[in-house]
Formats: structure tokens, sequence, C-alpha cells
């Protein structure tokens, strides 16, 4: 018998993949046998909310220690640990794996599973640089497997319901981007509302690598994104707030994996002198997250993964080598934009 998916059914929500009918809604059934790579908090999360996806099987996972592997696999479902990767990627019937473990480990990982055949979804970042993600990404096509990067805020489906919105120019055209969080999150939100064929002309960034900063990237006909860098978000709002010439899109708290997004469309033409006393009719719209993956942990929304999972099974039902949620342009122009900032800020020391 075929598992249900756990995910409610949101009041418009059709996953990009599916409105542009690259794939079918009911592939989430299509069987899958995942690896895990890493046992660590994020992967822990990952596993929870991904094993209810109905096509999905927690085949494996790999540490370093077999006792962490054991362990992992024993409290999440999972069939087997492995101390070895070389022996989990040779010896069991893969399809997928997941790369969990700290960024300067994905590139290693992510090219030794693809050499061996799998499909690869690798948490963010990607990896440390363009040069490093464009040999992963070559390594993808030279297997001709999925390499997928992991920035699961694209799947969520306030993100994809106001992704809809821009595209469809419901708030017109869009002029500024204004978000809060960390700088990967903040950068793919520009990215979001502007498209990976839009690259800056010019770059500000202010504050050190290892503190709080911001960037301000100006783009061509006087568009512009303010990101703000924290490492405490709980002090600030954790919105992402997209203005056009006809309207605003609020991604609501936390704004990197959000449930509800605010449109505002103003009822008459703003002007100058009467924009601000001319209020703006709100409409709010709610996605809940599925209440049935329960998730006790210090991050918010981690039920969240089971979006992205769902898209991997869509789409490798369909022979999709990326998910149109987040594709190699935009993977490579975010590592782009992250170098520079990085860069930047290096420079203020």
């Amino acid at each position: 018998m075929k598992k249900k998916s756990p995910l409610p059914p949101g009041p418009t929500f059709t996953p990009r993949d599916v409105s542009l009918g690259l794939t079918s809604l009911e592939d989430v059934n299509y069987p899958l046998r995942w690896g895990v790579v890493g046992v660590g908090e994020i992967s822990r999360q990952f596993v929870r909310s991904s094993r209810e996806c109905p096509g999905a099987t927690m085949a494996a996972a790999f540490s370093r220690s077999q006792d962490k592997a054991d362990s992992f696999a024993a409290s999440h479902g999972v069939e087997k640990g492995y101390d070895n990767l070389e022996r989990m990627l040779d010896g069991e019937d893969l399809d997928v794996v997941y790369i969990g473990t700290p960024d300067e480990m994905h590139k290693e990982h992510c090219l030794l599973a693809m050499e061996a055949g799998k499909h690869v979804l690798c948490e963010k970042a990607l990896a440390k640089n363009v040069a490093d993600a464009r040999e992963m990404y070559a390594a993808a096509e030279r297997n001709g497997v999925m390499l997928q990067d992991g920035v699961w805020t694209r799947f969520f489906p306030a993100v994809e319901h106001a992704r809809s919105l821009i595209e469809s120019g419901e708030i017109g055209d869009v002029v500024m981007v204004q978000s809060d969080f960390e700088s990967l999150y903040t950068a793919q939100a520009a990215i979001l509302a502007y498209g990976a064929q839009a690259k800056p002309i010019h770059i500000q960034a202010a504050g050190s690598t290892s503190g709080p900063g911001g960037a301000i990237l100006e783009y061509e006909n006087d568009r512009f994104a303010i990101l703000t860098f924290v490492s405490y978000p709980s002090e600030f709002p954790e919105v992402t707030e997209i203005t056009g010439t006809k309207g605003r899109i609020t991604l609501e708290q936390p704004g990197h994996c959000p449930t509800r997004l605010s449109v505002r469309v103003p009822v008459a033409a703003p002007s100058r002198y009467r924009g601000g006393n001319t209020p703006s009719p709100v409409q709010e719209i709610e996605y809940p997250l599925p209440d049935s993956i329960s998730l006790p942990g210090a991050y918010p929304n981690q039920q969240g993964f089971i979006y992205m999972t769902e898209a991997i099974h869509r789409c490798l039902a369909a022979g999709l080598r990326e998910c149109p949620q987040f594709v190699q342009a935009e993977s490579l122009l975010l590592l782009e934009l992250l170098e520079t900032i990085r860069r930047l800020r290096a420079e203020n020391k």
C-alpha cells in the first residue's frame, strides 16, 4: 500500500516542478533508497522529516565512528550504519545520498558519491568556492547523476508562492529586496527576486567576516538588495521583503524557512506625498507545516525538509538532473556573490 504524503494542502500551493509540467505530484511515491553521510544535528532533522516521504527508504548512514553510525541508524529508522563511506556506497543498493557533513567536506563526499553513480543532495553551502562547485557539477554531468544544492528555503510553499507572484508580475518590476539573517540565506533571496541572469553591477559590504555585517547589491536600472547578516537572528525580525513597482511581498519570520507570506498591493497608485497615508490592503497566506512530523530541537520548521525531499523524488522519477526550485545557475551565482562579499568584508579588518 502506498503511503500518503503528510503535507497538508496549501491554499493554492503547487510545487514549481509540477506547475512547470515537469513532474507529477503522485511521484512522491517513486521509490528511492537514501544514504546519509554525517550523523550530526542537521542529518537528524533531515531524516526525521524526509522518512515521511511516501517513496523514501532510509537505507544507510555513515559516520567515522561505527558506534555513532549504529546509534543513529537505530534511533532514526535507518537500516544500517557504516564507518566506511566507500563500503557504504559500494555495498548498498542506494539511489541517492544526502550529504550532511561540515562544509569543508562537501566536495570530497559529493565526488565519492557521484563517482559511485549515486544522485546527491548536498547541504548548503554546496562548496567553499565557485571553482569547487564547478568541478562538482562537472562530475555530476560526467556520471549522469543529479547534484542538488540543498538550499531548502526555495522549496517552502510560501517561498514558491512568492516566486510565482514575482514571475506573474503581481507586484510589478522588483526594485528592492531587504533581508536579514545569515549571508547565504539573504543572498539567495536577492537571486530569488531578480533571477539568476541578473548580476549586481556594484557590491558594497560592511563588517568583518567574524561578526554582524551587511551588503548592498546594486543592479541595473536602479534596483537594489540590502542584506543584513546576523549571527543571533532572534534579536532581528528575520524577514525578507521584496518590493516591486506595484506591491510588496513579505516572507514572514522565520524568513529562511517561512510558513507565512503577506502581499500588499495598493488600491491606488502611491505618490511621494500620500503613499504613506494610504494603507495598502494586506493578503496574508499561511502554509501550515505537516503536523504529523514532530521535530523537537533548537531550529525552527525543520519539518520543511520534506518539501525538498519530495521534490527530489518527483524530479528523479521524471528523469531530471536538478530541481527547478534551485538550479545550477542560481547555485553558482550564490557562491559567486558570497565569495565577493567575504572578500570585501575581509578587507574591512
